[in-house]
């Protein structure tokens, strides 16, 4: 055997190297493009999908809602909403995210600002399921969208970029709305009114924009210079050949391992939604503060949640590992509920709320890898839709569980102590998928 002489281990250190060089610049390069723009809509998305969750602060007492009435229409939101992701993904694959992206955010800002118009409870269940319907297929949209241009050694921390909207969500939406709250009475308009029409706008806004500034795929990307466009089409194009999971609907819904990962993220919307849609209510509750008061402390939330899914999807993707890295967050909700129900010291309440909200959005950015793992193209597209449906379907329980648990006990110890069983669960269902082929490192060893 010849051993390398050299002249060649240079030659091969430089094109090392090189290739280092070439891939930090493209990845830079698009997620400077991309991942701003995408995190922006999805800040105003969640704004607009939990601001009923402020409104409620109000709406409750001016149109007579019972805490079940509320929580059957905070949730049916998602029923809409699950019930239209699979088509909506499927239809983005076809028409490209620069088109279906537009016509999502102004079709749901436009429903989001109608909220104001309703009047009763039948009112507020059909709107809330008709702007689940028109929302539907962002997210899951968007986690396809971005498998088109992350190679998957950067595919977490990307995720994680972009997902932190839900968190930051709530350090803008959560002062703003308590502000907003504040404008009760002018021109004749409840605060909950002017609420619901101010943060629809800025959704229709953004549409407009997207139809102009989002590129389908990097073939497209005129804003790359040729050898970068040229190196990601390559990388991908490598992913793409040595990716032995499912490619049609069909061979991924008839995958075990595909409705296995389903069921911790149905775990995950649960715990998500039901935390989410009442976290206002459950922080006003504990610490009497005023409805400003209860939007700061809430905004202070969202910032430790941020940290801490970047946090996360940087080590996920450090370590090249997801199912771990989904599943203690998931444990940390669990110890973050118990201590809200048990916990009689109203601030240490707020912390164990803050820790459980820290733990259920830190599990996304690693969980939202192994799909790409196991699913690819058409199946990808459709998979990742019904995941996230399922997910929803949670969303849809989740709202309804406290709400109803509240009416009957007048406490929410009894919810919290639920969703510290089922947060725990959701975890030793994601840690059973290290027996599944999930893992960037089975992946490359497969092929």
């Amino acid at each position: 055997m010849t051993l390398p002489g050299p002249s060649q281990s240079s030659e091969a250190s430089a094109m090392s190297a090189s290739d280092a060089a070439m891939e930090a610049a493209t990845i830079r390069r698009v997620s400077r493009r991309l991942l701003p723009f995408l995190f922006l809509l999805y800040v105003v998305c969640y704004v607009d999908r939990t601001n009923v969750s402020f409104a409620a602060l109000q709406m409750n007492r001016d149109l007579g809602f019972s805490a079940a009435a509320y929580g059957l229409g905070a949730g049916i939101f998602f029923l809409g909403y699950a019930i239209f992701e699979v088509p909506s993904n499927l239809i983005l694959m076809r028409v490209g995210a620069r088109r279906w992206i537009g016509r999502i955010a102004i079709s749901w800002g436009v429903l989001a600002s109608a909220m104001m118009l309703i009047r009763s409870s039948e009112s507020f269940y059909l709107m809330r399921f008709l702007v689940g319907v028109a929302e539907a297929g962002y997210f899951p949209g968007i986690i396809y969208y971005l498998s088109l241009w992350f190679p998957e050694q950067h595919r977490a921390r990307a995720m994680a970029r972009f997902a932190i909207g839900i968190p930051l969500a709530s350090v803008l939406g959560g002062p703003l709305s308590g502000a907003l709250l504040g404008l009760d009475g002018r021109l004749g308009l409840a605060g909950w009114q002017w609420l619901f029409l101010l943060e629809g706008i800025p959704a229709v806004v953004l549409g407009v924009v997207a139809l102009r500034y989002l590129t389908d795929r990097p073939e497209e990307a005129h804003w790359l210079p040729p050898a970068e466009r040229e190196w990601l089409q390559r990388r991908l194009r490598t992913e793409a050949s040595s990716h032995h999971g499912s490619a049609t609907l069909r061979a991924a819904f008839t995958n075990p391992t595909f409705w296995w990962l389903c069921a911790p993220y149905f775990v995950f919307g649960i715990c998500s939604y039901a935390l989410t849609l009442w976290l206002p209510i459950m922080v006003k509750d504990a610490v009497k503060v005023s409805n400003v008061g209860t939007g700061l402390v809430v905004g202070l939330v969202g910032l430790a949640t941020a940290a801490g899914m970047l946090i996360n999807g940087a080590l996920s993707d450090r370590h090249s590992e997801r199912v771990v890295h989904a599943a203690v967050p998931l444990v940390l909700a669990s110890a973050g509920f118990a201590a809200a129900a048990i916990v009689r010291q109203p601030a240490l309440a707020v912390v164990g709320l803050a820790l459980a909200f820290v733990g259920v959005h830190s599990f996304m950015p690693a969980f939202w890898c192994l799909p790409s793992a196991l699913l690819r193209g058409t199946a990808a597209a459709g998979g990742i839709a019904l995941i996230n449906a399922l997910g929803n379907l949670g969303g849809f329980f989740g709202p309804n569980l406290v709400g109803v648990v509240k009416d009957v006990t007048g406490s929410f110890e009894g919810s919290l102590l639920a969703l510290t069983g089922v947060a725990l669960l959701g975890a030793i269902l994601t840690l059973t998928l290290r027996r599944a082929n999930t893992s960037p490192r089975a992946a490359s060893a497969q092929s």
